[in-house]
């Protein structure tokens, strides 16, 4: 088992070079073959964007948002090429036989995002940036698309690219089913780690196994992990994991996603909608 395809979903974002770097890190640690994703929107969509009143001139219309479509396009696949350049990683398919990393582009027509999670479906990782506040990009719906229709770990990469990713991996551990699917897609990453810490808060969590028992499950695996309990504070459940995780020098956060339903943590407020909105470092999640 192993991260040997990854789908990166790309955006022109800020976050686009944090992305790239997320991707690469595991590239090279399990010399996988990087697909980027270019989604173009189809006419129906680009027509509803445009806003009522806009058919007269609809051809012309349709022709203007093409081209700037096709202009977006490609100043991404120029990104996405130079980056891997840069990095010497060599262009290729996933069908290939490689010692190397290797990257391919692909452009996609499909309505909305759904096409990142039906695609995903082939890949062992889908990577996405972490959306930010006042940003129409990275898009939540495509994080969304990927955490919940492919079926695969979806990792999101902070706003400011990371130095170093899967050295000292925290599980944030509430004992849901989520996480314990996280985990176990999540294998890969952990069987290569410098250190494992298994991170519970008091009181946050459902009824499950402990985690010292998922640290002896671990144990079992080859996987020499620690446990730390974190007492209640303050502070909520979300921020007490990440600044845990940042003051144990963790350089990526495996957690379940939405253990609690979506309606309710978009109404009330989550741990996951938390984590997604503020984390500083590589984040590990599946549902």
């Amino acid at each position: 088992m192993s991260m040997k395809t990854i789908l990166v979903p790309l955006e022109e974002s800020e976050v686009l070079p944090s992305v790239l770097l997320c991707a690469l890190f595991v590239s090279q640690r399990f010399t996988s073959y990087i697909e980027g994703l270019h989604i173009r929107p189809l006419p129906a969509e680009v027509l509803t964007a445009a806003g009522e009143g806009l058919y007269a001139g609809t051809t012309d219309l349709l022709a203007n948002l093409e081209q700037r479509d096709n202009e977006r396009a490609e100043r991404t696949c120029e990104r996405f090429d130079k980056f891997m350049a840069d990095h010497g990683v060599q262009r290729g398919d996933a069908s290939q036989e490689s010692q190397e990393p290797v990257a391919a582009w692909i452009e996609e027509a499909m309505p909305g995002d759904e096409v990142v999670g039906n695609r995903g479906r082939l890949f062992d990782l889908v990577v996405v940036g972490r959306p930010v506040d006042g940003t129409a990009t990275p898009s939540r719906s495509r994080l969304e698309s990927a955490i919940f229709e492919s079926g695969k770990l979806t990792l999101i990469a902070p706003p400011t690219a990371p130095t170093t990713l899967g050295e000292t991996i925290v599980i944030a551990w509430n004992c849901s089913t989520e996480t314990a699917r996280t985990v176990a897609l999540a294998m890969p990453f952990l069987e290569q780690a410098k250190q494992v810490i298994v991170l519970s808060v008091e009181g946050y969590g459902v009824p499950g196994p402990s985690g010292a028992e998922l640290r002896q499950n671990l144990v079992r695996n080859g996987i020499a992990a620690q446990v730390s309990i974190i007492p209640k504070s303050k502070r909520t459940t979300a921020r007490s994991i990440l600044e845990e995780t940042t003051s144990i020098g963790g350089d990526l956060l495996i957690k379940g996603a939405y253990t609690q339903s979506r309606l309710r943590q978009m109404i009330f407020g989550g741990v996951t909608n938390e984590i997604l909105a503020t984390a500083d470092i590589p984040v590990l999640m599946s549902h």
